[in-house]
């Protein structure tokens, strides 16, 4: 089977109801994988299917539906569930700590998700992959963190950069 196109998501109504009470399999994945269009995946029950997705075909998320097969009550689907990747959550006692932050991480160009206290972290807070240098840095210049293991609703890029 090849999958061209998410048919929903089991984290909204819509894609709970498309799954019904059929069977749930799931492709288990690594956030580095979320971003590839392209693809070989094997489900939890060892049934593989094709990922070829559209150039702009937005990344893959935890409880996407890959594919749904029979009805309601016998047939299977096919979701997507997202391994939890190793981060640190900064927590910044202020604006101008955050700043200082965010400029030094810029420099070497890491991704960074941002929340606020509306978030599942309860915090303003910035989000970045585990690094050992950047553990260091924090260390080195009294800034809270946290080492956690979070599933992200974004996928970290790999930010390319030239001079």
């Amino acid at each position: 089977m090849i999958v061209t196109e998410i048919l929903g998501n089991i984290h909204e109504a819509s894609g709970q109801e498309l799954v019904g009470g059929r069977h749930v399999e799931k492709v288990v994945l690594p956030s580095t994988e979320l971003v590839k269009r392209i693809q070989r995946l094997t489900t939890d029950h060892g049934h593989e299917l094709g990922l070829r997705r559209p150039a702009k075909a937005p990344d893959l998320k935890d409880g996407d539906v890959l594919a749904v097969e029979g009805d309601a009550e016998n047939g299977n689907a096919v979701v997507v569930q997202v391994l939890p990747t190793d981060v640190l959550v900064i927590g910044a006692r202020s604006i101008v700590e955050m700043a200082f932050v965010a400029h030094s991480l810029g420099n070497r160009h890491l991704q960074a998700q941002f929340f606020d206290e509306n978030s599942e972290y309860g915090a303003q807070v910035m989000v970045v992959q585990y690094d050992h240098t950047v553990q260091d840095f924090l260390d080195h210049h009294g800034v809270p963190y946290s080492r956690q293991e979070r599933v992200m609703p974004v996928p970290f890029r790999h930010a390319e950069h030239t001079h």
